[in-house]
């Protein structure tokens, strides 16, 4: 099969393969352009705009009475699933809920001055538009990523939730999102979808509200359309293909590598799969193996071109020059195959998620270990965190001071205003420094 085998011996071939995988990043300047066209559409034409995007990509016969699902549809809506789908979906939102709970802020204030209060007021953004994939023709819903999205927005405490997602060609929602959004408690959706669907929640239409926060995973489209509607609305991250990369030793299974790389492959041609370790018999079965699930997986072709395009079988001289690698990388999803995973963890410095040990898959936090599945990727885990409560919640500082504190400090702070060459900034200090004097 085809797949890039690396060596990485030296700083040279760690170098080489960094500026390879960063040409993955490369966007088009022209579909940036056609996105900019599209939001300047919506901001013009509102509903008329929303409905002609959708008639020409989604619906044909689409209409504006067609953009808000009517609530009808969506109560009872989980009554319609088998129960063993149902109870996936239940048991999933529990671990996920569980987990975001934990990350519950409250608001703090600290009065260990004398004469001075310092705080922050922790509060829930007002709404927010989750964009949730439609998949392929509506047939393939990201039920976990509706889950992973709106699960922190309702910890937060976000009041409006309102969720977009593109419509299938008979202008219906697939059942399972309808059913996942009814487990939920969720009653605003709108069938729309792409980056029009996008421009609507930043913007607002006649039926679409404007929202203050949007988040969800999309094409490099409803990607664009983030990245440009966001000096208006807040949005999670701008996030691309997805990619794995593994760290393992001889002590791993060689099929359970390779399910785990094309895990990921299958998602898109742009996805990044990779397997670094010391062992180059372990490469060479992997290798193998590959090959062996090729045969029978069902995206086949998709995880192919992905492999051949952007995955690799890297070989380093031991383990510690792996996470040297790693941390270059900054992986969104990084498994630790090694004989003790934990005694590694500690080397980890730059992933989207950590998973630890043979028994671990990606998989598992995809869908329904509870941490959130929505990550930094192409490398910008070096700086930026996943989805989380934090994502739909802003801070707000505050201070009281008393006369006496400012007697005590006012010049100082003065002092500071004037080095910068702000005297009204002085003076407000000043003037409460004691009795007004019109010198200072």
């Amino acid at each position: 099969m085809s797949i890039n085998k690396v060596s990485c011996s030296d700083p040279f071939e760690l170098e080489e393969l960094l500026a390879w995988l960063h040409r993955r990043n490369t966007v088009d300047p022209s579909l940036e352009a056609k996105v900019r066209d599209i939001i300047q559409n919506v901001s013009e034409g509102g509903d008329e705009a929303l409905v002609d995007y959708t008639a020409r990509f989604d619906c044909p016969a689409f209409s504006a009475d067609m953009i808000p699902v009517p609530h009808e549809r969506i109560r009872g809506a989980s009554d319609g699933i088998e129960a063993p789908e149902k109870d996936a979906i239940c048991r999933a939102m529990e671990n996920i809920y569980a987990f975001h709970r934990q990350q519950r802020r409250t608001s703090w204030f600290d009065s260990g001055q004398d004469g001075l209060i310092t705080g922050q007021l922790h509060r829930a953004i007002p709404s927010a538009g989750l964009y949730i994939p439609g998949g392929s023709s509506g047939e393939t819903p990201l039920v976990s990523s509706l889950l992973m999205n709106a699960i922190p927005a309702q910890v937060a405490g976000v009041e409006r939730i309102c969720l977009v997602t593109p419509p299938g060609p008979n202008g219906g929602i697939n059942p399972y999102t309808l059913a996942a959004a009814d487990l939920l408690g969720l009653r605003e959706i709108y069938a729309v979808g792409g980056p029009w669907a996008v421009a609507g929640l930043a913007l607002g239409t006649e039926t679409i509200p404007q929202v203050d926060c949007i988040a969800g995973p999309g094409n490099i489209y409803v990607t664009l359309a983030k990245k440009l509607v966001s000096d208006r609305v807040g949005i999670d991250l701008l996030a691309g293909p997805s990619e794995i990369a593994i760290v393992a030793d001889d002590t791993a299974d060689p099929d359970l590598l390779a399910a785990d790389l094309l895990s990921q492959a299958e998602h898109d041609e742009q996805a990044c799969a990779f397997l670094v370790s010391a062992s180059s018999e372990l490469l060479a079965r992997v290798e193998t193996a590959l090959e062996e699930h090729l045969r029978t997986l069902p995206r086949a072709e998709t995880a192919r071109a992905s492999l051949r395009d952007w995955g690799g079988l890297v070989l380093v001289p031991d383990t510690a020059t792996g996470f040297a690698l790693i941390n270059r990388m900054a992986p969104e999803h990084l498994e630790l195959c090694l004989r003790d995973p934990w005694t590694w963890l500690h080397q980890v410095h730059n992933a989207g998620a950590v998973f630890l040990g043979h028994s671990t898959p990606e998989a598992l936090g995809d869908y329904f270990a509870g941490p959130n599945h929505v990550l930094p990727t192409s490398g910008t885990a070096r700086f930026a965190s996943g989805l989380s409560v934090d994502s739909f919640c802003k801070r707000t500082n505050f201070i009281a001071a008393s006369q006496g504190y400012m007697e005590q400090n006012a010049e100082t702070v003065g002092r500071l205003a004037r080095l910068e060459g702000l005297e009204a900034h002085a003076r407000s200090a000043l003037l409460r420094s004691g009795p007004k004097d019109p010198e200072n």
